[in-house]
């Protein structure tokens, strides 16, 4: 298991995005150095990205200490790649921070630890919810309904040891917790699968908040 690539974005112009300044950071892209990556904080306070360099524009929704950094599957965009008739997908393409190879992201257990390279450690928070400014990035047809039907969601990860980190460096699992609660299982929970949403429980607070409030909400209101 290995972070293929690291990808950093720069803010473009967007017609999708109501964000300040109509920009979005999503078109990410590769780089060669190191790369230091940090808690950024508490969205919505000034915490954007957790990497240094990469610009999260719409803090509102993205970016923060929860959705600190965004992983998905080099399998999973080769996968995409056939799907859509032999398109080309770079690294970084989706909007993700780190591409990795020979790790099932979005099989991911919520809670889980990842140690990154020699000193980064990270938590798996939740699935990927897509939007319209990834839709019109991607270009391509029915796209929000396309990529929420597949369930292939990538995960967001929460800093919890800072560090530095650079294309190569080797992912490990240094923890997994013993519940079932998958990052595509939460993404499938909180859009197309909503009676899922009481087992969310099961991975308590090393949950997204905002997953782990909607499930709890849920749950009362079932009695």
């Amino acid at each position: 298991m290995k972070l293929l690539t690291v990808n950093i974005g720069k803010p473009l112009p967007s017609p999708q995005t109501d964000g300040p300044g109509g920009v979005t950071g999503i078109d990410k892209r590769p780089v060669a150095g190191p790369v230091e990556v940090l808690d950024p904080g508490p969205r919505g306070g000034g915490g954007g990205s957790g990497l240094a360099g990469d610009a999260v524009c719409d803090l509102r929704h993205h970016g923060g200490s929860d959705q600190a950094v965004y992983a998905f599957a080099r399998e999973e965009l080769d996968a995409w790649e056939r799907e859509l008739g032999g398109r080309k997908l770079a690294g970084g393409v989706f909007g993700e921070n780190f591409t990795t190879l020979g790790l099932d992201v979005s099989g991911a257990r919520i809670g889980e630890r990842w140690r990154v390279g020699a000193d980064l450690v990270l938590e798996v928070t939740s699935g990927r919810i897509p939007c319209r400014t990834f839709a019109h990035h991607l270009g391509e047809r029915g796209w929000v309904r396309r990529f929420t039907r597949r369930a292939a969601t990538g995960a967001y990860l929460r800093v919890i040891e800072p560090g530095t980190v650079r294309a190569g460096d080797p992912i490990e699992i240094v923890h997994r917790p013993d519940h079932e609660v998958t990052a595509a299982l939460q993404f499938r929970a909180v859009t197309t699968e909503r009676t899922l949403l009481p087992a969310l429980l099961a991975a308590g607070e090393a949950l997204h908040p905002e997953a782990l409030r909607t499930a709890r909400e849920y749950a009362a209101r079932q009695g």
